[in-house]
């Protein structure tokens, strides 16, 4: 567009389609990363789900314009962070994830089948995977930015051609250049930089690009030298950049849009030049036109749309409506729906196809491969016409990978498939993505003994249109009555190690350090609730600091504690529990060198003991002759956790140099094997799960966020095969395994959060619970043997918790309904692992023992398998019936009436427990409306209160910016806050630049909605920050303006 001709595509129009055009029944996911969380090609469209590690996926176009049903790909063990179509291959999607892998995976034909694997694996790499591209012109190669460094991969020989040189900084984005030759990327750093990946490793060019380190995005303009930059100037300002590589010391063109904080993304048509922004959590569509020859940009048109954007994605130009003078299509990623935005030229005549608007575009076949491009080939991709006479129709496989073995039905654009099988119970369930849980690490179903009671049609519709759970997904964790509690605790020890448990306990006393000198211990009697005395009570005088204490699984009055003197003591306690101080112990041990950090007892042999100390070696001790037996080699570091396996025979540690060990104490004293562990290392914690198969690890990222890693124990040096951060706190979680129900329970000290998930030997491995909160923080967690559950009540998990000065139970229960049996597919039996299986010299011998096992069903109750099967109180009528008698407002109403109605009697079976007699397409559509309507009332409401909120604040803001300064006064109303009040929610008194930004830094953080924050006070926090930074800029100027005066 120039000052002499008017540009064609100046009256561009955006037009959304309605409703019915729009593809539902999805929830996308909230992770944030540089992806744009959706991407076409011509015949599937993938997105971010919610479920953690997965994709949704869907065809781009209807069959005869039918529902396009919505499937599920489980791509990682984390968070997919960025995908891409090859620009080739329609079916080949490359995903790059948080652990740290690039996989490859190729989609089916409509009607066939998802994949149940990726055809191939890249990496892992260096860190999370945050960008990935494939290659224009060259089939088979890819681009992928992990951290601070970008790889260019060669796909089908699954090896790096290149390693660029490390960027300053987080990578933020990376773009091939049209022609295939040059690459360049954005950084955190706030450069932008040129690579020649054929040339070296090195940044042929680099230049400043955006003030802000905030998220950066980059653009090649087609095949020309120039570029297109989104990001945010130092004002926080969204600004578009126009860059040309020919003069690269500056921006040839800048333009400033808003001051918004959401981070834009950028959509360019090289063909037409048209640049379509919009930014994450924005409704709003901005539409330029970009001349590079002036060089300048053009608005053409805004469109604003009914949802808030979450990712935005442009359909390839061979997949237009050219007939219709589609000249772009963008798709709009929501929380729920995927919205096709068009934009349309307005023509007179819509029956002939117009050359103007739809110049030639590239083509769908590669001009060369991979190693011919790295020889040196800079063949360009034949172009194509648009014209539907004249378009290709042949299609290109990439032959970098075989089709991949089918797992699990993708639908056929047309009616799901009702007669679908259960499968494994592992198996990726397809159908809708609208899963109310958000924390499954992938798409499976639990599995376990059956429960007695057989699922109906519509359960098994239910699960496939919400998603994997778990049997325990409905947990839940409460206090026992204050009864049962012991309090006025006094004096409580707070420097026990990180790497002890706090307090130990088993089902007769609790024993709690305490924080006097000589490293005194109370030990309680649980037997003996109540408040105690304020007077001192009986103490254990060990002499020295406690590291770790832990009572005898096999003795219950005999407790090992070690000290920071290098010495393990075991004490003996009274029958009867404490009655006078006890001063000498029943033994002492010494070996150690250095001070000790950990103490565990045989699972299954009685009298062994193993220890781990600062002397980097683990100690195995014959408690019944005093004295070390063997002592294993191979730490070189701080040895944070071990761990023995359930049989007894292996050991496992993880230790401050990030490396998991496994060990067979009995054959040698070197480790067995050895694999990666947590990166932090402020502290990691090691359990066996899954019958002893796998190992669970907690710890930290390099990023200080706890996470959970599962390993295959025979496969340690692979690393795991399952990651899921869960939060950000400074205490490592502490984790407890219930080998009956496959539930561990995650917490720390100083948390107030108990993590529950269902661990499962195959993919997704992880099924989030119901977590348990409490008001205040505890000061340590620990689980009691099976027999202290009241299984009457469900209760398949019983705690001591350690409050601020009270020691609480806290019994972990399954809703159920028919607790008058006996829920037998929650208790099977258990192992007694309270009585030894053979003694200490029997196991150094090479003997393994077995320990037996205990039924914990009453004698008087029935199991719940066994329970008679309750017929239907009527016969349904037919599902064809009843939709040809009513109405769908009529149904409608019925079905909330019923639903309120059953909600209001509590003695009805919960609806996970039983769903019978109503047909399975029926409760699929009522449960959409339902969802669909109780959405909009709710998000109506929502945004009326917080109009009415922001009005108000608004209003206050002017009444008191009245008695301000004009620039002042003119703030406030501009950012609806008033300086007084910005300065109350900030806690700061004087305007100090220092104090506010580090009150705004915990403010924020506090009121994150991962740590159960709300985002309007987050917002409110935002806002008072922003009205603070422009009181200084406004006192700066004047103070400047007051300078200049005097000097005239």
């Amino acid at each position: 567009m120039n000052r002499f001709k008017a540009s064609k595509l100046r009256h561009t129009e955006a037009r959304l389609p309605r409703r019915e055009a729009w593809i539902g029944g999805l929830r996308a996911g909230s992770v944030s990363s540089c992806g744009n969380q959706v991407k076409a090609s011509c015949q599937w469209v993938a997105f971010s789900a919610e479920p953690t590690g997965v994709l949704g996926i869907v065809p781009l176009e209807g069959k005869d314009g039918g529902k396009r049903t919505v499937s599920q790909l489980c791509c990682h063990s984390d968070v997919v962070t960025d995908f891409d179509f090859s620009p080739f291959d329609q079916l080949l999607l490359a995903t790059g994830s948080a652990d740290e892998t690039v996989k490859v995976w190729r989609l089916p034909e409509s009607g066939q089948d998802v994949p149940s694997s990726a055809g191939l694996t890249l990496g892992p790499g260096g860190g999370p995977v945050d960008v990935l591209q494939f290659h224009p012109t060259a089939d088979g190669v890819l681009a992928s930015g992990a951290g601070k460094r970008v790889t260019v991969w060669d796909v089908g020989q699954q090896q790096p051609l290149a390693a660029l040189e490390p960027h300053g900084d987080q990578l933020q984005s990376l773009a091939w250049k049209r022609d295939g030759r040059l690459l360049g990327t954005s950084c955190k750093d706030k450069k932008l930089r040129i690579f020649d990946p054929r040339a070296g490793p090195a940044a042929s060019q680099s230049v400043p690009g955006h003030e802000n380190n905030k998220d950066s995005r980059l653009l090649w303009m087609g095949a020309s030298d120039c570029l297109i930059s989104v990001g945010f100037s130092q004002m926080r300002e969204r600004e578009v950049k126009l860059w040309d590589t020919r003069k690269f010391s500056g921006a040839t063109f800048t333009l400033t849009l808003d001051t918004s904080p959401g981070a834009m993304i950028p959509l360019l048509d090289a063909d037409t030049g048209l640049l379509v922004l919009g930014g994450k959590g924005e409704n709003l569509l901005y539409c330029f036109e970009v001349v590079p020859a002036q060089p300048t940009l053009t608005q053409v048109t805004q469109c604003l749309t009914e949802g808030r954007t979450r990712g935005l994605a442009a359909v390839p130009r061979l997949a237009l409506d050219v007939m219709a003078c589609e000249v772009l299509r963008v798709l709009q990623l929501t929380d729920t729906f995927l919205v096709p935005v068009s934009y349309i030229v307005p023509r007179k005549s819509v029956q002939e196809f117009h050359e103007d608007l739809f110049p030639d575009c590239a083509g769908v076949l590669p001009a060369t491969d991979a190693q011919a491009w790295w020889a040196g080939d800079s063949q360009q991709v034949g172009k194509v016409s648009l014209h539907p006479a004249r378009r290709p129709t042949q299609t290109f496989r990439s032959p970098v990978i075989a089709p991949a073995a089918p797992s699990t039905r993708l639908p056929d654009d047309g009616p799901a498939d009702s007669d679908r099988s259960e499968g494994s119970g592992y198996s990726s369930p397809s159908g809708s993505l609208a899963s109310p849980s958000s924390a499954a690490t992938s798409l499976s179903a639990s599995t376990g003994p059956s429960s007695g009671f057989v699922s109906s049609p519509s359960q098994k519709s239910l699960q496939s249109i919400l998603g994997p759970s778990s049997r325990f997904r409905h947990a839940q964790g409460a206090v026992l009555h204050r009864d049962t509690h012991i309090t006025n605790l006094r004096g409580l020890s707070l420097t026990t190690p990180g790497e002890s448990d706090g307090f130990c306990a088993n089902h007769q006393r609790v024993a709690l350090p305490l924080l006097s000198a000589g490293g005194q211990i109370a030990v309680l009697e649980l037997s003996k609730p109540g408040r105690l005395p304020d007077t001192a009570v009986p103490t254990i005088q060990n002499g020295t600091a406690v590291a770790d204490l832990c009572w005898d699984p096999f003795d219950p009055r005999r407790l090992a504690v070690a000290g920071e003197d290098a010495k393990i003591r075991l004490w003996r306690v009274p029958e009867g529990g404490l009655q006078d101080t006890l001063r000498e112990p029943e033994a002492v041990l010494q070996g150690h060198t250095e001070k000790i950090y950990s103490i565990r007892f045989h699972p299954v042999a009685a009298d062994l003991l193993v220890s781990s100390s600062y002397d980097m070696t683990v100690r195995i001790w014959e408690l019944g002759a005093g004295q070390e037996v063997l002592c294993l080699q191979g730490h070189t570091d701080q040895i944070f956790s071990l761990a023995w396996s359930p049989d007894g025979r292996q050991l496992a540690t993880v230790s401050k140099d990030g490396r998991l060990r496994l060990y067979e104490p009995r054959r040698s004293h070197q480790p067995q094997q050895e694999g990666p562990g947590p990166e932090g290392g402020r502290g990691a914690r090691v359990v066996w799960v899954c019958g002893g198969d796998f190992l669970l690890v907690s710890g930290f990222d390099s990023r200080s966020e706890r996470r959970i890693l599962l390993y295959r124990a025979q496969a340690l040096p692979d690393g795991p095969l399952s990651v899921l951060g869960l939060d950000v706190a400074p205490s490592t979680l502490l984790p407890f395994y219930d080998e009956d129900t496959g539930v561990v329970f995650l917490t720390g000290k100083g948390d107030t959060r108990v993590f529950l998930y269902e661990v499962t030997p195959e993919p997704p491995y992880f099924l989030e619970c119901n977590s348990f909160t409490s008001s205040d923080p505890h000061k340590g967690f620990v689980f009691l043997r099976k027999t202290a559950c009241d299984v009457r009540e469900v209760e398949f998990a019983r705690a001591l918790r350690l409050g601020q000065g009270a020691l609480e139970p806290v019994a972990f229960r399954v809703p159920r309904v028919k607790k008058e049996y006996f829920q037998d597919d929650i208790f099977p039996p258990t192992r007694v692992w309270w009585e030894p299986a053979l003694g200490a010299r029997a196991w150094l011998a090479g003997e393994d023992g077995q320990q037996c096992r205990a039924d914990l069903r009453p004698p008087e109750m029935t199991p719940v398998s066994q329970a008679p099967k309750e017929q239907p109180a009527r016969k349904f009528v037919p599902a064809a019936v009843y939709l040809g008698e009513k109405t769908d407002e009529q149904k409608k109403e019925e079905l909330l009436s019923a639903m309120v109605a059953r909600l209001g009697n509590r003695d009805d079976p919960l609806p996970q427990d039983s769903f019978e007699g109503v047909d399975e397409a029926e409760w699929a559509k009522y449960l959409a409306q339902i969802i669909l309507v109780g959405a909009q009332v709710v998000g109506r409401a929502f945004m009326r209160a917080l109009r009415q909120e922001f009005a108000a604040s608004r209003a206050a803001a002017d009444a008191r910016g009245r008695s301000e300064r004009p620039q002042s006064a003119a703030a406030s109303r501009i950012i609806g806050i008033s300086l007084q009040e910005a300065q109350q929610i900030l806690n700061v008194s004087n305007l100090n630049q220092e104090e506010i930004q580090k009150n705004y830094d915990h403010l924020f953080k506090v009121n994150d909605k991962s740590v159960g924050g709300s985002f309007y006070l987050q917002s409110k926090v935002v806002r008072a920050k922003e009205r603070l930074d422009e009181e200084l800029r406004i006192r700066a100027k004047d103070e400047k303006d007051k300078g200049w005066k005097a000097e005239t």
